[in-house]
């Protein structure tokens, strides 16, 4: 794999701080890995780090994402251009080039309860290989997994989740890579952070060491290598919903 260019650095530290997302992609990203992107529809994705990999020609890549993006933007681009082999994903019901291709057989899928999904990247993060849930089980789900009863109940095996790199969008980072989420997309960005070997952050603002309060860090810097600035994110709706009429 190719060495990335060192990012500028201060008193002898290398920075975190990368000029954009290609840069902050180079030399990391490869065929054939396995990425985790964050996420909660298209709430919280890392859109100029999805559009840099789709630039980039990666291909035989295997996305852990809660969702699929959409036809022309998010994990939707990447599909378009081929470049995703298998999606591990648990909403993907609104971009019709996925459904496309799974029903043509040219995309893989492993389904995943959201939950579950959930659960799978933070074990990945926490250094724990599996777990017992309720979830699925009697269903497609649980088909060639271990299953287990535990004081009457049944539960189903699920194994960890772990990435190559991950892909992370948050609101607001410092130099040393502490995060600040907003709202949703906390949902799935720290768990995505903490299962990738290479964390590459994408944040709205950027701010010195020490402007956020400890107590206030959702995720920290331990877990972050790499940052980029995107001040003016897109920030798409998937189904827009008003009253008629103005009532």
């Amino acid at each position: 794999m190719a060495q990335a260019s060192a990012a500028p650095t201060s008193a002898g530290v290398k920075s975190k701080l990368y000029p954009d997302a290609k840069a902050a992609l180079e030399g990391v990203v490869a065929d054939n890995q396995t990425l985790a992107v964050g996420g909660f529809g298209l709430c919280g994705i890392p859109e100029a780090l999805i559009a840099a990999l789709r630039d980039s020609g990666v291909k035989g890549l295997t996305a852990i994402s809660n969702n699929a993006g959409v036809d022309g933007f998010g994990l939707g681009l990447l599909l378009e251009t081929r470049q995703i082999r298998k999606m591990v994903s648990s909403y993907v019901g609104e971009n019709k080039e996925f459904e496309r291709q799974y029903l043509g057989g040219e995309l893989e899928l492993e389904f995943n309860p959201q939950g579950t999904l959930a659960e799978r990247l933070r074990a990945g993060g926490a250094g724990i290989p599996a777990f017992f849930t309720a979830t699925g089980y009697g269903t497609v789900v649980a088909e060639g997994k271990e299953t287990r009863e535990f004081d009457g109940k049944h539960y189903v095996l699920e194994t960890a989740l772990h990435a190559d790199v991950a892909l992370v969008k948050a609101w607001k980072a410092d130099k040393a890579g502490n995060l600040v989420f907003r709202k949703t997309a906390r949902n799935f960005n720290p768990a995505c952070a903490m299962a990738g070997k290479v964390c590459i952050v994408e944040a709205e603002e950027i701010v010195e060491v020490g402007t956020i309060d400890p107590d206030h860090v959702h995720l920290p810097g331990i877990y972050v290598d790499r940052i980029v600035h995107n001040p003016t994110p897109d920030k798409r709706i998937e189904q827009r919903t008003v009253r008629e009429g103005g009532k």
